[in-house]
C-alpha cells in the first residue's frame, strides 16, 4: 500500500528566468504524476504539490538541486495528488499577491529588510521575555480574514482584507499606528506570505516585527495544541483545514445557527465563491447556504 504526502514550499531568490523554471517545475510533475499548485515570479518560487510519498520526495530533491532553491523551507502534511484538480504551474508578477511588486527586494539570502525570524521554540522565549519586562507580544494575522475564523492565535489581531491585495491599504489606513512601538509578530500558514507583510510593515514605521518562521504549520509540528495556537488551519485545497492534534478545538460558529464548525462551504449559487461556515445539517439546506450577495439570483 503506498503511502501519499503533500508538500508545502517556498524560497526568495532572483530568477533570471521565471519561465525556464516554469517549465522545468511542470515537466518535474509530470515526471512523477504529481498535482498541486506552484507560482513563480523573479523573486522565486511557492508551490503545494501532492502525491505518492517517494515520487514527493524525488520532486523535492531535484528542485532543491537548482542553486536558488537550495535552502527552500519544506513542510509536510497528509494528502495526495487528489487534493488537487490538477497541475497548475504559473509564472506572475509576485510569488505572493500584495500587489507591491516594485517594493519587494530579494537577493541570495532572501526577503531583504523583513521582519526577524522566530522558530517556534524562540517565540515562546519571546513573549515569555516581553511579559516579566511588563510587556505583551502582539500577533498579527497574516492572512485573509475568513481563515482565521476556524483558527489563530489566541487575542490576535486580525486585519479585515478579504485577498491579500488589501494589505497595504489596510496599513496604510492608519488603523495599526498604535502598534508601531510594540513587539509585532507577524504569522502566516506557511510563512510566505509573512516574508513579505514583515517587510511592508518595517517600511511603514513598524519598530519591532518578528516573523513565525515555518509559519501556523510549522508552530502546529512543535506544540501541537498545547501551545499558543487555537483551533483548525484553513488550508488551500480540498481538505480545506487541517488539525494538529485530536485536542484541537472549534472555534468557528455556523453563520446560520451558531453551532460549532471548521468546515466552510460553497454559497449554494454554482456561479458564487463566496465561502462561509456552515454546521452539517444547515449545511444541507440550500437556501441557507445561498450568501447575501446572492439572494435573489438564480443558481
Amino acid at each position: 500500500m503506498s503511502m501519499n504526502r503533500i508538500v508545502l514550499y517556498y524560497a526568495f531568490a532572483p530568477l533570471p528566468d521565471p519561465e525556464a523554471v516554469r517549465l522545468w517545475q511542470r515537466a518535474l510533475l509530470e515526471r512523477w504524476s504529481l498535482r498541486g499548485r506552484i507560482i513563480i515570479s523573479k523573486d522565486g518560487i511557492n508551490g503545494t504539490v501532492g502525491g505518492e510519498i517517494g515520487a514527493v520526495k524525488q520532486y523535492v530533491k531535484a528542485t532543491r538541486e537548482y542553486p536558488a532553491f537550495k535552502k527552500m523551507d519544506v513542510k509536510w502534511s497528509d494528502g495526495a495528488a487528489e487534493d488537487f484538480p490538477r497541475i497548475s504551474v504559473k509564472v506572475r508578477d509576485e510569488i505572493v499577491s500584495f500587489g507591491a511588486p516594485g517594493e519587494l527586494k530579494v537577493d541570495g539570502s532572501g526577503v531583504l529588510g523583513g521582519g526577524t525570524h522566530l522558530k517556534p521554540e524562540a517565540l515562546h522565549d519571546l513573549v515569555e521575555a516581553k511579559r516579566q519586562a511588563g510587556e505583551e507580544v502582539v500577533f498579527f494575522d497574516g492572512r485573509n480574514a475568513f481563515e482565521a475564523q476556524i483558527g489563530k492565535f489566541k487575542n490576535a489581531v486580525v486585519p479585515d482584507v478579504a485577498t491579500t491585495h488589501d494589505f497595504i491599504k489596510e496599513l496604510d489606513s492608519g488603523k495599526y499606528d498604535e502598534l508601531k512601538d510594540k513587539p509585532v509578530v507577524t504569522y502566516c500558514t506557511g510563512g510566505i506570505r509573512c516574508e513579505v507583510l514583515s517587510a511592508l510593515m518595517v517600511e511603514r514605521g513598524f519598530n519591532e516585527v518578528y516573523q513565525m518562521q515555518g509559519g501556523i504549520v510549522r508552530y502546529g509540528e512543535t506544540y501541537g495544541d498545547k501551545g499558543l495556537w487555537e483551533g483548525s488551519l484553513y488550508v488551500f485545497d480540498k481538505r480545506m483545514h487541517m488539525e494538529f492534534s485530536p485536542d484541537a478545538v472549534t472555534i468557528g460558529r455556523c453563520v446560520a445557527c451558531a453551532a460549532p464548525s471548521n468546515k466552510f462551504e460553497n454559497c449554494s449559487n454554482l456561479s458564487c465563491r463566496n465561502l462561509r461556515l456552515f454546521c452539517a445539517d444547515c449545511a444541507a439546506d440550500e437556501q441557507l447556504r445561498q450568501c447575501p450577495d446572492c439572494v435573489g439570483v438564480s443558481a
